[in-house]
């Protein structure tokens, strides 16, 4: 059985891959054709779980429009997303490198939470979870922060880093899942869709 993946995101496509689902993918439109439902915007005063819910519940809800507006075969939508929570702020994605610097700077000897929510649209009915882990960031040094955003690596990430790249070497501590700071929890994922009848193994 294939599934749909509502998600730009090479690394949840890496993942799926790496637990043996077979999916899809729906590609949102970005820019200025970006869809209204998919908005990553948080709301003023959102907090951080009730953020990262309404946008993967929202991702994997106009995945499913999508899949009926073109006639697709209907299959489950999965949907993730990933944000950073550092001292009740958001942090999502850096507008541009003076931004990630400024993000790397702040994150630099602390810790932070990460949370990826996972949604599941199965016949109109969406099942949620959530991944929540914590890590912590050694000193990082000017020298360090310029060469890193230079990169690009930083660009496309929430809190301005990729754990699986060259920020892999900025981590002291992490509890929690791997995966789900990359972008897609695989144990958690892997549970939830069992529930709906995939068996991966």
């Amino acid at each position: 059985m294939r599934l749909y993946l509502a998600s730009r995101s090479p690394r949840r496509r890496e993942l799926l891959n790496q637990i043996g689902i077979a999916f899809d993918t729906i590609v949102f439109r970005g820019g200025s054709r970006a869809d209204s439902e998919t908005d990553e915007t948080p709301h003023a005063g959102e907090d951080p779980l009730v953020y990262v819910e309404r946008v993967a519940r929202a991702k994997a809800e106009h995945g499913l429009k999508i899949v009926q507006e073109r006639k697709l075969p209907l299959r489950p939508v999965l949907s993730a997303d990933t944000t950073l929570e550092f001292e009740g702020e958001i942090i999502g994605k850096p507008l541009d490198q003076a931004d990630a610097a400024a993000i790397l700077r702040r994150l630099s000897g602390q810790t932070h939470r990460v949370l990826t929510g996972v949604a599941v649209n199965h016949l109109g009915h969406t099942e949620y979870l959530l991944s929540t882990s914590e890590v912590r960031f050694r000193q990082i040094d000017d020298e360090e922060i310029r060469h890193y955003v230079l990169s690009g690596e930083p660009m496309d990430k929430a809190g301005a880093y990729g754990i699986q790249g060259r920020a892999g070497l900025f981590v002291e501590h992490l509890a929690g899942s791997y995966s789900g700071v990359m972008g897609l929890p695989v144990c958690e994922t892997g549970e939830l869709l069992k529930r709906l009848g995939f068996r991966p193994l």
